[in-house]
């Protein structure tokens, strides 16, 4: 296989433009009162629904580190199917899978409506930035094939 560019290292400025936006998105989603817990739960459903393993692994132990459970970071690609996640995080995963494959018009617009009953303004937008920046970031390291270490 031929090696891949790491795109953060070719295009140093665009990367580190993505970086501000995260960092811009991180601040956004606590003035939301989004706990960082929700925004790590966000990140890893997104990156689990794009495959991104890098993204997998760097946004599991922010999870830890924001004190999320293990047991629920464990059956977070189930998370319809369990009653571990309050009313808010569900809202923010359907909207993040919404915005993660917006395909799905009928799953989108059953999203957002939910979404409108649970979260603020302030919370769905911000929400649908962490899920669109953590979408690029993926993008990034799925293309660099950035190897988990």
């Amino acid at each position: 296989m031929t090696r891949r560019i790491y795109l953060d290292k070719q295009s140093p400025k665009a990367y580190h433009a993505l970086l501000q936006t995260s960092e811009a998105v991180r601040a956004t989603a606590a003035e939301a009162g989004l706990e960082r817990t929700a925004v790590e739960l966000v990140n890893l459903r997104v990156s689990q629904l794009n495959g991104c393993a890098y993204c997998l692994d760097v946004h599991t132990r922010a999870a830890l580190r924001a004190g999320e459970d293990t047991r629920r970071l464990g059956v977070l690609a189930a998370w319809r199917d369990t009653d571990l996640f309050t009313p808010l995080e569900r809202a923010a995963l359907a909207l993040a899978e919404a915005t993660t494959l917006p395909c799905d018009a009928a799953a989108q617009e059953a999203a957002y409506a939910d979404a409108r009953r649970t979260l603020t303004e302030d919370q769905i937008s911000a929400v649908i930035w962490v899920a669109v920046t953590i979408n690029a970031f993926n993008r990034v390291s799925i293309l660099s094939k950035h190897p988990v270490r």
